[in-house]
């Protein structure tokens, strides 16, 4: 077998989401409405679910759904940050559960699998905790997510030092994501997309939100280098607006896959 390629810092994304689990609360409603929308999918089925699997909620996804009278076992790279989602919480690597199969009839992962090394290996893992006919969804930011920050950043610092240090972190394409899950081996697997725009009356306003998800930079080759003191408040300067407000696009994936009954 191949090795995986290190695109990510693991224990960076757990340390980060461990301070964030503090702060997570400042953008609990932003996340609550995004877990919501993935969640209403099961509206769209008559099949019923009673123990699912929250990878990743932050504390929004455990509640919604056990309002659906769904029991939940809630997991976390960040001990932390399971704990915010209510006992039974599991402190757990995405890429490797510690679940026996047929464990769960729904796995939920919103917008949680995007730090993940081996995201095709991760898949798999969570069709095997499925049982037969139980339910995959997940949501995922695309490419073009915060384009913009991305955007002012390479060029800010492109223009006021020798170069230029990733600071986004990759996103996928949607074209690569029904595959991902049909190679993973679920049935039915379907992705669609969505465009959210965000404004902010204040560009730092931004920044704050992203630390407080637990959404800093994890890239196993970031830059360890303190950057440019201009760099933030340039690049945040040259951000693009609409009515006077900083905007910030997400671009989310919604997936929907089937453990094969």
């Amino acid at each position: 077998m191949s090795a995986v390629r290190e695109i990510f810092d693991r224990r960076a994304v757990r340390r980060k989401r461990e301070r964030a689990a503090a702060q997570v609360g400042l953008v609990a409603d932003l996340l609550g409405e995004f877990a919501a929308r993935l969640i209403d999918r099961l509206d769209d089925t008559t099949r019923r679910f009673s123990r699912a699997l929250d990878l990743g909620g932050r504390g929004v996804v455990a509640p919604l759904l056990r309002a659906r009278g769904i029991a939940v076992v809630s997991g976390d790279l960040s001990p932390r940050m399971a704990a915010l989602s209510g006992a039974p919480a599991v402190a757990l690597d995405e890429e490797f559960l510690p679940f026996a199969p047929a464990s769960f009839d729904l796995v939920i992962a919103s917008l949680s699998l995007h730090e993940v090394n081996d995201l095709p290996g991760a898949l798999i893992q969570i069709r095997h905790a499925l049982a037969p006919g139980g339910l995959f969804l997940a949501s995922l930011p695309l490419l073009g997510t915060l384009g913009e920050l991305r955007t002012a950043l390479l060029e800010t610092e492109a223009a006021i030092s020798a170069g230029a240090a990733a600071r986004v972190s990759p996103f996928p394409d949607l074209r690569d994501c029904a595959g991902l899950l049909q190679r993973a081996g679920f049935h039915l697997p379907v992705a669609d997309s969505e465009e959210i725009p965000l404004l902010y009356a204040e560009p730092l306003a931004l920044l704050r939100d992203l630390r407080a998800a637990g959404e800093g930079n994890a890239l196993a080759a970031r830059s360890r280098r303190i950057p440019p003191r201009a760099l933030f408040p340039a690049a945040l300067a040259a951000l693009p607006r609409r009515d006077g407000r900083v905007m910030a696009t997400l671009r989310l994936a919604f997936l929907t896959g089937w453990a094969p009954d």
